[in-house]
């Protein structure tokens, strides 16, 4: 059972395929760093489009995701945008939290599994 590795470095790799699961780093934005969490997780769920498709799946099979949101309260912001970003039908289990993130201007951080 081979293992693939994507855009790997010497701390951890973005995307890891074994068998027929791809499995996605933790993902926070770059570009949209101290703009709103709606902003964030547009450019983030964008880097998972991408991630997903070198791992050779998409979102349709997506099996768990968890998010960490620096505060909980924006939560209805966040869900507006990752509502219209999910197949209908196809949403994965899932799991939001509060937490600290890498600084207070990373307002939100996903984790993604999918199947192939």
């Amino acid at each position: 059972m081979a293992i693939q590795r994507f855009e790997n470095g010497p701390r951890m790799s973005r995307v890891v395929v074994h068998n027929d699961t791809v499995y996605l780093a933790g993902l926070t934005a770059d570009a949209t760093v101290g703009k709103s969490v709606g902003e964030q997780t547009k450019e983030i769920l964008d880097k998972i489009d991408g991630l997903l498709k070198q791992g050779g799946t998409d979102k349709s099979k997506l099996v768990q995701a968890v998010i960490w949101l620096q505060d909980i309260r924006v939560v209805d912001e966040f869900n507006k945008v990752w509502d219209a970003w999910v197949v209908p039908g196809q949403t994965p289990a899932r799991a939001c939290i509060e937490a600290r993130l890498q600084s207070p201007a990373k307002m939100i951080e996903i984790q993604v599994t999918a199947a192939r």
